[in-house]
C-alpha cells in the first residue's frame, strides 16, 4: 500500500517542539500565509512526523481556539482522529521511493479536498527517494495547487537536491542539550 492510515496524535504543538518552531508554525497558521512545503529534519526521535502529523491536523480545522490548537470535534478532525482523513497522506520515502511512487502520488496532488481546505502530504524519510523520485516530485512541488502542502521529514538533509530545499520552509529539530535532560 502506497499511503499509509495516519496515526492518531492528540498532543497540542506546544508539548513537542521548541519554542521558536511553535510560534512560527501557530503564526502561520493564525495569518492563513501558509507556506505550500515544509522540511522538518533532525535526529530520530525528536517528534518530526508527529509534528507533521498535528500541523496537518490544525491546518485543516474548522474551529480552531485562539491559541491556535485543533477542536478535536469539528468533522475534518473527527474523521483523523478516527483514523481515516481522505485530506491527510502519509507516504514512507524508504519504501515508496521509485518514480512510479511518486507519479501516484502526483495524481493524488491534483484532487481537490473533500472536507477542509488543504489535502497534507507528508513523506516522511524523503531522503531515501530516488534521484528520480525527486526529479519527478519537482515539478509538482514548484507549481502546487492551491490546495496542496507538503510535509517533508528527513534525518539526512545533506541528501536532498537543492532545488526541493529552495522550495521548503526549512524547519531544525536537532535536540539541544536541555531538550535531551528533559526527555531523561
Amino acid at each position: 500500500m502506497l499511503f499509509q492510515r495516519v496515526n492518531i496524535v492528540r498532543k497540542p504543538l506546544n508539548r513537542l517542539l521548541t519554542r521558536s518552531v511553535t510560534v512560527t508554525l501557530k503564526n502561520a497558521i493564525k495569518n492563513q500565509h501558509l507556506a505550500q512545503a515544509f522540511l522538518f529534519f533532525g535526529s530520530r526521535g525528536v517528534g518530526k512526523t508527529t509534528t507533521a502529523r498535528i500541523l496537518a491536523k490544525t491546518i485543516n480545522c474548522f474551529n480552531l481556539s485562539a491559541d491556535t490548537e485543533p477542536c478535536n470535534t469539528c468533522e475534518s478532525c473527527s474523521s483523523f482522529n478516527e483514523g481515516h482523513s481522505f485530506n491527510i497522506f502519509e507516504l514512507d520515502g524508504a519504501s515508496n521511493n521509485s518514480v512510479d511512487d511518486i507519479r501516484i502520488l502526483i495524481d493524488q496532488v491534483r484532487i481537490a479536498p473533500q472536507v477542509g481546505k488543504y489535502r497534507i502530504f507528508i513523506i516522511d524519510e524523503v531522503h531515501m527517494l530516488s534521484a528520480q523520485a525527486f526529479n519527478a516530485f519537482l515539478k509538482t512541488l514548484e507549481e502546487p495547487p492551491a490546495h496542496a502542502i507538503f510535509i517533508l521529514a528527513t534525518t539526512e538533509k545533506h541528501k536532498i537536491i537543492p532545488t526541493v530545499l529552495s522550495r521548503c520552509q526549512i524547519f531544525d529539530f536537532t535536540e539541544s542539550r536541555s531538550m535531551l535532560l528533559l526527555r531523561i
